[in-house]
């Protein structure tokens, strides 16, 4: 086999429609019972997209279907699953095959994979696994007495109707279930740690007189798309330029001002960073939501559990029925770096030790016939994933075609190209709002180093890491060739 890919998620599925246009042999390990990745596991209330629809799709296929200005998850699972069959990538997919470890065989010169439905062999590994993926549970001392699960993990078994509800974390996720369960719990206490800053989000009802326009003419979703992704970037050049961003600050103050009339819980909810430092959240419903009268928001870290009560660091004490934990992902310290071993039998862990650091985002130098999607430094904190995912196959296959095509036996970034590119990352993010806006977010690994942004225009990062240059590699040749 020519290539294996990890994950049937967006990544995966991109990476599989482009290999089959490509001829190349392949296979896709999804250790779960249907694709989807991350629109798969989350299906918590009013779970949906924070980057525009249009934008939010492959370039190759449009959907003129959707009913949200920002796509609602179904809809978004749907899409995936419609264009894995339109594209006759699900014969390829084996669907409850976990990757166990991926071994690098230097004399082979090839991936020699242990997965939970036997061994494998590939000339490619394509780890498609994302980073939001594998939830961040937090240890919290003592013992809760009740159910409690994680957002990504929603257990729809277990009616909130009524019941007294904690939320910890108010993340991306949880300014989306939060408004949902308000109206059904007899008391919701949220958790924050850190105030974030919350925008207005332009979501509207697509109407079907405007699905049926970019039905019959595909060019006028394709010009929304592009003024979508115009509008993004512009607010992505705030983030490289922090003074920008005070205007879009003042619009997310305005948003407070509006929405809550209590100067004291106006207070809790006003973040002392500068906005974009952390992740950018919309919402029209989360603020009101939380001036209701059976919110109670408890502006601090929680210190542990005693029985039915959540601890607040502060002091803070709230007997509750249920625990949801809105507390992230794994965004950096991902699980697969753990299986994935060089020729020497170290992992891609114990190469980073806690700072991922890939070539373009992609490759890893060690790591021959490699390639990682939604790799380290990739992050635009403004824009779609998928045309940062488009970028990067773009590369891999012009990697893998040159590769297969002969002579060359394997491709290994070299370690140079791939410092140079780290320390360029690093010098230009100095500036930008991740770094001196004030606040700790999850753009920064466990040392400290900001691992998941990308400091320049999104522009930029589809011409860089769109290009394969071969002489960013070293190259190895079959004896005789």
């Amino acid at each position: 086999m020519d290539v294996v890919v990890v994950g049937a998620g967006a990544s995966g599925i991109g990476a599989a429609v482009r290999l089959r246009q490509a001829g190349i042999s392949f296979a896709v390990l999804e250790k779960a019972p249907a694709l989807g990745g991350t629109w798969r596991d989350n299906t918590y209330p009013g779970c949906a997209c924070d980057v525009p629809s249009a934008l939010y799709s492959y370039s190759f296929a449009p959907n003129p279907s959707w009913t949200r200005a920002f796509a609602p998850q179904p809809e978004i699972e749907s899409y995936l699953a419609q264009t894995a069959e339109q594209y006759g990538v699900l014969p390829h997919i084996r669907f409850g095959v976990e990757l166990l470890r991926a071994s690098w065989s230097a004399s082979a010169e090839r991936w020699l994979l242990e997965t939970s439905d036997g061994p494998l062999e590939a000339r490619v590994l394509i780890t498609a696994t994302g980073p939001w993926h594998e939830p961040l549970l937090p240890s919290i001392p003592g013992r809760f007495d009740g159910p409690m699960f994680h957002s990504s993990r929603w257990d729809h078994s277990i009616d909130l109707t009524g019941k007294r509800v904690a939320v910890i974390g108010t993340g991306a996720s949880a300014v989306q279930f939060v408004p949902a369960l308000q109206p059904s719990v007899s008391a919701l206490h949220v958790f924050q740690r850190t105030a974030q800053w919350v925008l207005p989000k332009p979501d509207h009802y697509v109407p079907s007189v405007e699905r049926w326009l970019f039905r019959r003419f595909p060019s006028a979703q394709r010009a929304l798309r592009r003024l979508e992704y115009l509008g993004m970037e512009g607010l992505g050049l705030g983030f490289r330029h922090p003074q920008v961003m005070r205007a879009v600050q003042q619009v997310g103050l305005w948003h407070l001002r509006r929405s809550v009339r209590s100067a004291s819980l106006r207070a809790a909810l006003t973040p002392s960073y500068t906005i974009g430092c952390k992740r950018l959240l919309m919402s029209n419903s989360y603020y009101p939501a939380l001036a209701q009268s059976n919110v109670s928001v408890h502006p601090t870290a929680v210190a542990g559990f005693d029985g039915t009560a959540v601890i607040g660091a502060d002091g803070t004490r709230a007997d509750v029925d249920v625990v949801v934990l809105g507390t992230g992902f794994k965004i950096l310290d991902l699980p697969i770096a753990s299986r994935v071993v060089d020729g020497a039998g170290r992992s891609l862990a114990d190469h980073w030790q806690g700072t991922p650091q890939a070539y373009l985002g992609t490759a890893v130098s060690g790591f021959p016939n490699f390639f990682n999607l939604l790799g380290p430094n990739l992050g635009t904190g403004h824009t779609s994933a998928f045309m940062i995912l488009e970028a990067q196959l773009d590369h891999v296959l012009g990697a893998v075609t040159r590769l297969l095509a002969g002579p060359w036996t394997s491709l290994d970034v070299r370690p140079e190209r791939q410092a140079a590119f780290v320390a360029a990352v690093q010098s230009a993010l100095r500036g930008t709002v991740y770094e001196t806006g004030g606040c700790t977010s999850y753009y920064h690994d466990v040392n400290g180093r900001n691992s998941f942004s990308w400091p320049w225009s999104s522009g930029r990062l589809r011409t860089e890491v769109g290009r394969f240059d071969a002489s960013a590699y070293r190259t190895s040749v079959r004896v005789g060739s």
